[in-house]
């Protein structure tokens, strides 16, 4: 099997988000690959009430700008200085589909919790992205 040559690295920027950066870097670092690393900002506005104290683009370019400063300090924490940094918006799996196939990534790397009861029967984006994706998805069981 040829060694993988642009990985997905998906950061929802939660705590649990540095242990999927690190196996992404590291099977990056093994097998020479260039990484993207992707956040996705999914806003679903909210029907207003009344007059919105804040325009609804402005909120959403606010979460963009926000996500791209954590995205930068994680990867610069990391050790993750040649990857690419993209934050996009919309619909999570939408959005990783999207940017795997502009990318030409062939390997995702994705976290995935441990469910029981009746989350098991919820379509969590990591199932979501596994079953779609036209290229491999490693999943990284979180603590």
């Amino acid at each position: 099997m040829p060694a993988y040559q642009k990985l997905l690295v998906l950061l929802d920027l939660s705590d649990d988000s540095e242990q999927v950066a690190i196996a992404g870097r590291d099977l990056a670092a093994y097998s020479k690959a260039r990484i993207v690393a992707l956040h996705v900002v999914e806003f679903i506005p909210v029907e207003p009430m009344g007059e919105s104290l804040m325009p609804t683009m402005q909120i959403e370019e606010e979460l963009i700008k926000r996500s791209h400063e954590r995205l930068g300090e994680l990867a610069a924490r990391l050790g993750l200085e040649g990857a690419t940094l993209r934050v996009e918006a919309g619909n999570t799996k939408a959005e990783i589909l999207r940017v795997a196939k502009e990318e030409g990534a062939d390997l995702i790397v994705v976290g995935s919790h441990e469910r029981h009861g009746l989350a098991i029967l919820v379509n969590f984006m990591e199932d979501a992205v596994l079953h779609a994706a036209r290229c491999d998805v490693l999943a990284v069981r979180l603590r």
